[in-house]
């Protein structure tokens, strides 16, 4: 029995050779133009020093008994501890001295999370600005 095949049957096989060449050929040409083309730079502005430095922020502090404490961080002040009524009023004082002044939250990792939303919400609601969370790095 020979296994010849009729000229009307479809031909089951891919000659994949041509396409080898083809994908030779343009591996050839990539390498060639790839070392001549420039690396893309980009110019970045330069600036120079700010006139005003950075300011440092009012620490708010939430206990693990949740009660609030504030501390200015830009003087030397120790921690002072005040109530949620106390606090917004402090903090709307110094950013009266101040707007640009932020306002970070730093709480005690065992606080509940709830605590530390209702602190933020609260602030908010009596319209100050720029606050933030603290958070402590692994390394230390």
């Amino acid at each position: 029995m020979s296994s010849r095949r009729s000229p009307l049957a479809p031909m089951s096989q891919i000659n994949v050779v041509p396409y080898i060449d083809v994908m030779l050929v343009l591996l050839v040409i990539f390498m060639i133009t790839a070392p001549l083309m420039n690396p893309g730079t980009i110019d970045l502005p330069s600036v120079g020093k700010s006139l005003v430095p950075p300011q440092a922020p009012l620490e708010v502090i939430l206990k693990k008994d949740a009660t609030l404490a504030l501390r200015d961080l830009g003087t030397a002040d120790n921690e002072q501890d005040v109530s949620r009524e106390e606090l917004a009023a402090l903090i709307r004082a110094k950013q009266a001295l101040n707007a640009n002044q932020p306002v970070v939250i730093s709480a005690d990792k065992n606080v509940r999370y709830e605590e530390v939303i209702n602190v933020m919400d609260m602030l908010q609601q009596q319209q100050i600005r720029k606050v933030g969370l603290l958070a402590q790095t692994k390394g230390k």
